[in-house]
């Protein structure tokens, strides 16, 4: 092989390792950035990227995807003194590769510690019950902090969730306790207001019931007036004309009325509980001739004529 055939094989050589060393291939969701003697000259995006070798090489290699960290288990004194055990994840996002990889040193580690520091300012101004009771309103006000201090190193902080708050024991079983007896608490008050509710109801009941009562007693008390006057006045219908046939010279009115109170006596003997056996010294002919002195009165009042009286008996 000659002299020139070599010259040249060596003169493609390096033609391929110079097309190597300066074709950079970025990936999807990842930046490069590019140096030129130790100074940041520009950023590659994903796709093929040119550069000049032995005068530009890649500086730092940055994923622009959405990271997560997680906060370890920190011990944070709440406001009232109570100890707490705490942890938590961190969602950023890097903006800006250049700031990213110039202006801070081991990004993650800046993120973290930073989050850690602020865990503690935030969660120690509350007190125990807000702790527990105001996850949104910590991982907030975290997020506004944590973000504003990162924005100059072109990093967005998403996200940052608190995963688990850890009281100790005792003061787990205290409140515990405390929720019992204001459970007990609240039992009781609705148990009293239930009872409250159930004497007024019973007591409305009793009201309405008497005034019921009364309405019916009335109602039944002028219905009972309403007879007796409707009695008394068929009475008094009945003795007026009594009286008018007396005075026309009827004696079987005289005998209606005897035998009305004869038979009404007998009645009442009879029904006395205290009477098993009635013997009474009765004369059953004067009772039916009161009787018939009844009929022959009915017979006048509606027009009919006088029967002729009956022969003596002997």
């Amino acid at each position: 092989m000659s002299g020139f055939s070599i010259f040249v094989l060596l003169v493609l050589v390096l033609a391929v390792l110079l097309v190597v060393m300066g074709v950079k291939s970025v990936p999807q969701g990842r930046e490069y950035t590019v140096e030129r003697f130790g100074r940041y000259t520009r950023t590659l995006t994903p796709g093929l990227n040119l550069i000049i070798p032995f005068v530009d090489r890649i500086g730092a290699k940055l994923s622009m995807m959405e990271t997560v960290l997680d906060v370890p288990q920190q011990d944070v004194i709440t406001r009232d003194n109570a100890l707490v055990t705490v942890d938590g994840v961190v969602f950023f996002q890097v903006l800006d590769a250049a700031r990213a990889a110039y202006e801070v040193s081991q990004l993650e580690n800046a993120i973290l510690n930073l989050t850690m520091t602020n865990v503690r300012t935030v969660m120690g101004s509350m007190d125990l019950d807000e702790l527990l009771s105001q996850r949104d309103k910590i991982n907030a006000q975290l997020l506004t902090v944590v973000d504003e201090a990162t924005t100059a190193w072109g990093v967005k902080v998403t996200r940052i969730e608190i995963k688990d708050i850890s009281p100790p024991r005792d003061l787990v079983d205290s409140m515990g306790r405390q929720m019992k007896a204001e459970r007990d608490k609240r039992a009781a008050v609705l148990e009293a207001e239930g009872l409250r509710q159930a004497a007024i109801l019973k007591a409305e009941g009793e009201k309405q019931a008497t005034i019921l009562a009364a309405e019916g007693r009335r109602e039944a008390a002028f219905r009972d007036a309403e007879a007796r006057e409707r009695e008394a006045e068929a009475e008094a219908r009945a003795t007026a004309a009594v009286s008018q046939a007396i005075a026309s010279g009827s004696i079987q009115a005289v005998n209606y009325f005897v035998a009305q109170r004869y038979i009404e006596a007998l009645e009442k003997l009879a029904s006395a509980p205290n009477q098993k056996v009635l013997m009474l010294p009765v004369e059953a002919a004067s009772v039916i001739g009161a009787i018939g002195g009844v009929a022959e009165l009915a017979r006048e009042a509606l027009g009919g004529t006088r029967p002729p009286p009956a022969p003596p008996r002997n």
